[in-house]
């Protein structure tokens, strides 16, 4: 399966990069042209590995894009080629392993100049660089490897204009078995932001040899050198949110200093620690060098992530010399786009915050966190992720990416993945959200043919849950039945949990055949039979809501399967639960890690669900005040990107928490894009609130302009204005058509 209207490449021709037996081995790529007069270009370059790409010396761009084994991507790099001789380098990281982002296979590399249209040929010459010591250290078991190099060895300026490169081999070329498309979400240039010491000083070792540990050598020393003739200096910094990129350092140092630089998300002891917690395994979030001598720029390959970064050289400080320190981060979104600003500035942080976590999660795709995984959790990624694209930023390429890659890596049976496209991960609760998210996504975009080039998948999807649908509700092999961390399902042969969410799957594969014109009959069966089981359990628990785990409570409200005598009693146990657990009540249990059962517990991630039937049903301010709550808990910490769960043990920058973001778009502008409807289309609802006064930007997907709203209060009632450049529709609550909506309740 591929995304739609993407130009092909067919046959690449390219070169082998590393082989099976040597992982984590780093090459050097080089080929010279010429064009007579000025002119614009464009370099194709497919990869099934990371790569740098250099312009006569300039570094422009990063590669690979994430791609599924059966829809290889290639990227496009513009360039602007002034009239003369010109070199194109690239280096290679030939992993060798399975990571979040790539499945392992064998290393390849193609490259294909245009010069207007026409394809110009190259000539590559090639060769390994010396100088890393292969496999030091994983990362962690997610990702690839830790840099360990003497530059000493490397090729100095081998990526440059001048550099001689007579005597390396030419490159052997040979096709590529099948053909590429050209990536939807192609990575735009690194942002570059200097960087200042937060803190600096001396040092003394404490702990035996680096390649003993460099981890803990690296934590261990004594940043006060306390312990004798300073043996080296250090120098502190905050990124100012957590970010994915890269770090560069211009130093002058003397021949042999080794310079070992690691990041965190947070500081453990005032220090950066150079651990990933909950990496399932040996983590080392840093890299070492050995300097050539004289004056020399440190930057990795690999971009990692972490808010903190701390450089260590080992050498006399007297000789230790910073000319220039900056940082390079990754990211799809470079600029908020959507705009929510309150007389509540407390929720206008919160509001900004989830943005920003969300910038910190793209890069070619939306990813869980930037440090631990950089994996695309399905479920994460188009349940919040979706939602706070459409809200903080219009452009929704990464997650059309994404329902397409889920597609394409199913299982045999026709499940959709749960995390892919690298490890591969398969949930029942994340491809029910899968089919969910698509209809969402035509909603949003009013992309119909979308969804009928997904719709083949999202049959196979349904046909394999309702293979394990039972009068029970479902059983089976499903894969990880994912609802929230710390949950506790019901005793019984199936999982209501797991029902509930299937059962709103169903029903929005019911409007997506319908929506298409095909027959939605074996999923009206389906809804019917699950319904059936539902209803069954939920019947004796009508009158004692607290007798249903929270999960399951929401659940059955977003469906609408409480009845209006029972409503209220619903609606209130959950508030109620919300102020009994942390960070509402300072004594009730932590999520202390992933392990935790517990009933007692909210989560960033499952609020996604929850607070939305708190605001429809008429307790909007209820949900405001826990934003200020929890949401400000994580502020009040000193976070600026939202933590995993409400637990500071966890991730620190994990986008499934920035549920505040979308909801107060959605329910305090009043706005939802409904572009299903029509071109630029909005519904229009309004609830109770209690600010005075609000100023908003609404993006809408595929189009320039968006919808700018201010919300003011005039004694007991609230006055909408929206404006736009373009003219805009408005249904539901109120109906318009025109530039400028005024509205009062």
């Amino acid at each position: 399966m591929h995304l739609p209207h993407s130009e092909k490449w067919v046959d690449p021709i390219g070169w082998n990069v590393g082989s099976e037996q040597h992982a984590d081995t780093y090459h050097a790529h080089r080929s010279r042209f010429t064009v007579k007069t000025r002119q614009e270009g464009s370099l194709k370059v497919f990869a099934t590995c990371p790569f740098l790409l250099y312009i006569d010396g300039k570094w422009i761009g990063e590669g690979p894009t994430r791609w599924s084994d059966g829809a290889p991507e290639y990227q496009q790099f513009d360039l602007d080629l002034a009239a003369g001789d010109h070199v194109l380098a690239i280096a290679t990281h030939y992993e060798g392993v399975e990571t979040r982002l790539l499945h392992h296979q064998p290393g390849f590399l193609a490259a294909e100049l245009l010069l207007g249209d026409a394809p110009s040929s190259l000539q590559w010459k090639g060769t390994d660089l010396a100088g890393f010591h292969s496999q030091a250290r994983r990362i962690n078991p997610e990702l690839g490897w830790i840099e360990w190099c003497d530059t000493r060895q490397l090729i100095s300026g081998w990526h440059e204009q001048g550099f001689n490169d007579e005597s390396w081999p030419m490159t052997e070329l040979r096709p590529w078995k099948g053909s590429a498309s050209k990536t939807q979400c192609p990575l735009p240039p690194p942002l570059s932001m200097p960087l200042h010491p937060l803190a600096h000083g001396e040092f003394t070792e404490r702990y035996g040899y680096d390649s003993d540990d460099s981890p803990v050598q690296f934590y261990l020393r004594d940043l006060h050198a306390h312990h004798g003739k300073p043996q080296g200096v250090w120098r502190r910094y905050d990124l100012g949110r957590v970010r994915l990129g890269r770090w560069s350092f211009e130093l002058d140092l003397p021949k042999g200093a080794v310079v070992t630089v690691a990041s965190s998300e947070s500081l453990i002891e005032g220090r950066v620690c150079p651990w990933i917690t909950l990496s399932a395994g040996n983590s080392a979030n840093l890299d070492r060098y050995e300097a050539r001598g004289g004056r020399q720029e440190f930057m990795p390959h690999t971009a990692k992530g972490g808010r903190f970064v701390e450089v260590h050289v080992v050498a006399d400080p007297k000789t230790v010399h910073f000319i220039e320190e900056r940082f390079f981060e990754r990211s799809f979104y470079q600029k908020v786009e959507g705009k929510f600003e309150s007389s509540d500035h407390r929720l206008n942080s919160v509001w900004l915050t989830g943005a920003h976590t969300l910038q910190a999660c793209s890069e070619d795709s939306i990813i869980d966190n930037p440090t631990r995984e950089r994996g695309q959790w399905i479920g994460d990624t188009l349940s919040v992720g979706l939602e706070n694209g459409a809200a903080a930023f219009g452009d929704l390429r990464p997650f059309k990416k994404a329902i397409v890659q889920a597609a394409s890596c199913a299982r045999q049976d026709g499940l959709v993945a749960g995390l892919c496209p690298g490890t591969a991960g398969f949930l029942s609760t994340y491809a029910c959200h899968w089919t969910k998210a698509a209809v969402r996504y035509w909603e949003l975009t009013g992309d119909k043919e979308f969804l009928e080039e997904c719709y083949p998948a999202a049959r196979s999807n349904m046909d394999c849950f309702a293979r394990s649908l039972t009068d029970n509700g479902l059983s089976g092999d499903l894969g990880w039945a994912f609802i929230d961390w710390g949950y506790v399902g019901n005793e019984g042969p199936s999982d209501m949990g797991l029902n509930l969410i299937y059962l709103e799957a169903v029903r929005s594969m019911i409007r997506w055949s319908k929506a298409l014109g095909k027959d939605s009959g074996p999923d009206s069966q389906s809804e019917v039979k699950v319904l059936g089981a539902i209803q069954k359990f939920l019947e004796p628990h009508l009158t004692k809501p607290n007798s249903v785990g929270l999960q399951q409570r929401v659940f059955a409200m977003m469906s609408g399967l409480i009845d209006a005598p029972h409503r209220s009693k619903w609606v209130a146990s959950i508030q109620d639960h919300y102020r009994r657990c942390f960070p509402n009540d300072p004594m009730a249990p932590n999520l202390a890690d992933p392990s935790t059962a517990q009933s007692r517990l909210i989560t960033p991630f499952f609020s996604h669900f929850a607070l939305p039937v708190l605001w429809e049903h008429g307790q909007g301010d209820f949900a405001l005040e826990q934003y200020r709550a929890c949401w400000g808990w994580a502020l009040d910490q000193g976070l600026t990107t939202w933590p995993e769960v409400f637990d500071l043990r966890w991730s620190h920058c994990h986008q499934w928490s920035g549920c505040p973001t979308w909801q107060l778009s959605r329910y305090v502008l009043g706005l939802k894009v409904r572009q299903d409807l029509g071109h630029r289309v909005v519904e229009f609802q309004s609830l109770p609130s209690s600010l005075d006064s609000v100023d908003g930007y609404v993006p809408i997907p595929g189009n320039k302009n968006g919808l700018n709203v201010s919300v003011r209060r005039q004694g007991a009632n609230r006055v909408w204005r929206i404006q736009a450049d373009e003219p805009f529709e408005v249904v539901g609550q109120a109906k318009f058509s025109g530039r400028e909506f005024h509205w009062q309740e």
